[in-house]
Order: structure tokens, then sequence, then C-alpha cells
């Protein structure tokens, strides 16, 4: 009886291996390759693990018999787990950071330093041709103080009217004068009352546009008071000189081409 139990038994095994035949061929053939999960993918959502097979063959005839008479130690690492490769930074994020730029090398221009900021010339005190109603002869100049007009009277009841400056408070004055002389682009002599309250004005300056007395000067009988051009045209308008009557010096060249010599000159 125990013959016929071992007939029977390799008999069995005989049937099984024949019937493995297939399995061994399904095992042999080519495995699908590993999905490949790369870098700079990103990452959606875990990754399932991915299993693999060792790359060690048996030669025990198929995974099943494998399974059944192999060592089992190591079958835990014939069926493994592969770890899922963890997302790399990209390169935006690997490259170096500059720090921030100072402020002060966003801009290589230095700042311009702006000039002192003046009043814009009025143009009321343009050069203008007006009426005239008053008793004065052709060739008159009238100039109105308060309000900072000189007047050269013409014919048929018309003058010519001018903006000025006039003197500060304290040295305004009024009356009646003649024009002594004339000169162009004229030479600046402080007068030593002029000295004792500016001691840092120049003893002397020759004319030219930097001059004070301006492009041109007409000088008011004895007087110490003129007539004359501005390289400040902004305080036309205003109470601003020690006395003298300032013009812008295209005014200034106007009248003085108009009047003689002995004109008469009345400051009210």
């Amino acid at each position: 009886m125990f013959k016929n139990m071992s007939l029977a038994l390799l008999a069995g095994v005989s049937c099984l291996g024949a019937g493995l035949q297939p399995a061994v061929a399904i095992d042999a053939a080519a495995i699908p390759e590993p999905t490949v999960i790369y870098v700079d993918q990103p990452a959606q959502r875990p990754v399932a693990p991915v299993r693999t097979a060792s790359a060690e063959r048996s030669t025990m005839g198929g995974g099943f018999i494998e399974f059944l008479f192999g060592d089992g130690q190591n079958q835990g690492e014939r069926y493994r787990q592969q770890p899922a490769y963890q997302q790399q930074p990209s390169y935006e994020q690997r490259r170096p950071l500059f720090p921030p730029m100072d402020p002060q090398q966003m801009s290589s221009r230095p700042e311009m330093v702006s000039e002192p900021a003046h009043a814009a010339f009025d143009p009321k005190f343009e050069k203008q041709l007006v009426d005239y109603h008053g008793s004065e002869r052709p060739g008159t100049i009238i100039i109105d103080t308060p309000n900072k007009f000189l007047f050269l009277v013409q014919g048929n009841g018309k003058a010519v009217r001018y903006g000025v400056g006039v003197g500060r408070p304290g040295f305004t004055w009024s009356g009646v004068k003649q024009i002594s002389a004339k000169k162009e682009w004229p030479a600046w002599t402080p007068p030593p009352e002029m000295l004792v309250r500016r001691p840092d004005l120049p003893r002397h300056m020759e004319g030219g546009p930097q001059n004070p007395l301006g492009a041109r000067a007409m000088y008011l009988g004895s007087s110490l008071y003129r007539i004359h051009g501005s390289n400040e045209p902004w305080t036309i308008g205003t109470n601003v000189s020690s006395g003298c009557i300032r013009m812008r010096n295209e005014d200034v060249i106007d009248l003085y081409g108009r009047v003689n010599v002995g004109a008469r000159v009345v400051v009210i």
C-alpha cells in the first residue's frame, strides 16, 4: 500500500510539473517597465508603491513552486516595495538668490539741485499802449509809485506804460526831476550810504549782464536815483530798491531810445 501511495504521489508531482510549463513561460515573459517618476513632475497625489521582482531567478520551475519550496527568508526581498522618489526643488528654487538692491544703487543719477524759485512775471506789467488824459506834455515820464507803473506820455491822449520796481518802505520818494545823463551798460559804484548798510557789496563793478544797473541807466538830476535795468526781472512790480526805479532790461532799452537828456520826470 505504501508503494502504491508513493507511485501516486510521484505521478501527481509529474502532472503538476507538466501543468506548470505555461506558468514558467508566463513568468519568463518580459516584465513591464516600472513606472518612472521624474523629479520635475509636480506631486499631484502620493505615488503608489511600485513592486519589482528580484534580478536573481530560481531554477525551481516557476513562481508557485519557488514560493512553496524556496527560502522563506528571502521572499520579502524578492517582492519588496520600491520607495517613491522625493520631489527635488526646481531650478528656480535652487538658483542663488541675489540680495535686494540698495535704494541708492537703483539710480546713479545725482539729484539736481534746483535754483530758488521766483515768482512768475505778472503779465499786467508788460509794456503796452494805454489812454492818458493828464496835462503833461509828450515826452514826460510819470512814475506811479503805489501801482508800480512808469508812463511815457505820447500825443493824442496816449501813453506807453511799463512795469517797474520801486523803493522799499522807507526808501520811496516823490518829486520832479530831469534826466541829467544816459549810459549804456553802466558801471556801478555803490554810494557810501549804501556801503554802510551793505559792507559786503563790491566797491566798484564794471558794466555787463551781471551788473545790478542792467543794460541802460538814466540819471535823475544830481540825486543818487536812476531809472535803470535789472538782471532780476522777477522783482518788477515789488518794493525792492533803495529808491531807484527798476525796469526789465528789454523795457529800459526801449525807454532809453524814446527819451532825451533833459526830459521831465514826475514821481508820485
